[in-house]
């Protein structure tokens, strides 16, 4: 009987609990592929991660699943594996392998314990969202900015609402919202460098998102392009609060809108449960 060993992480939060969770399997070179997807649904987590050895330059290769779909790349499980990994190694700086690219997270310490990282996330592409009008509908909604969509390997779509208070109140029909496929829906509400977002992603696997690191990068872009902060300023954004979750993000994105440089995402995540599953 083989058992294979994980560690839940709680993800964009200081405090256990809270965040958003990720299951890391430290060592899945024995796990068969097919169980893969099954192990990520019986955990019924935002998304599990698979850790094998380095493929190119990084220190280790890194594999995402939702309960419903593999990802070529997300967020808040790339944060949480790198607190997970980088804490017995020591490491200041551990370099994941996606499918998405290599993605560098920087590590900050307090004597042992790491309490903040920020990775260097993909480049996402840029397009109008084609049911723009479609999605307005269902939310029941009107957007202060143009409904465009990013992919920098989780597609995701903004919705910029008028107030906090108006996301907050968001009780969209999910069934519907599963009709757009496997997209974030990102409702969003703020001013200056302090936003709040709701991300619904019934299709793909959650109805509702304690924590979207993946859309936290192009957030930031999307406000830059529009005006609504410069290029350089780092926003914080609050997620997760309305499902009992309270996260807390922060992005920043460097360039210009003809030629971005660079986009980072942060957070602090902790370490709150340590399994094994016996096959």
């Amino acid at each position: 009987m083989a058992a294979f060993r994980y560690v839940v992480c709680d993800v964009f939060t200081s405090e256990p609990l809270a965040g958003n969770q990720v299951a890391v399997f430290t060592d899945a070179r024995e796990i068969p592929e097919e169980k893969l997807q099954t192990l990520a649904k019986e955990l019924n987590l935002s998304e599990t991660t698979f850790i094998y050895p380095p493929r190119a330059d990084g220190h280790v290769f890194m594999r995402i699943f939702t309960p419903a779909v593999e990802l070529p790349f997300a967020g808040h499980p790339t944060l949480g594996t790198a607190f997970v990994l980088a804490a017995p190694l020591q490491l200041i700086e551990i370099r994941i392998e996606t499918g998405r690219g290599t993605i560098p997270v920087q590590l900050e310490r307090e004597g042992p314990r790491i309490v903040f990282g920020r990775m260097a996330q993909p480049l996402p592409s840029i397009a109008p969202f084609a049911r723009a009008d479609e999605l307005l509908a269902v939310l029941g909604v009107e957007s202060q900015l143009p409904v465009e969509l990013y992919d920098n390997g989780v597609p995701h779509v903004f919705v910029a609402l008028a107030s906090e208070a108006e996301v907050a109140a968001l009780q969209p029909d999910i069934q519907r919202l599963s009709d757009f496929g496997a997209v974030g829906i990102n409702c969003i509400a703020g001013d200056g460098l302090h936003w709040k977002s709701r991300m619904f992603g019934p299709g793909l696997g959650m109805a509702e998102d304690p924590a979207t690191g993946s859309a936290a990068g192009p957030l930031a872009l999307h406000l830059a392009r529009h005006g609504r902060i410069a290029f350089g300023d780092e926003i914080e954004i609050v997620q997760g609060v309305e499902i009992g979750r309270p996260s807390k993000l922060f992005a920043r994105v460097d360039g210009s809108a003809e030629a971005v440089d660079r986009i980072d995402v942060g957070g602090s995540a902790v370490v709150v449960a340590r399994g094994e599953f016996r096959l």
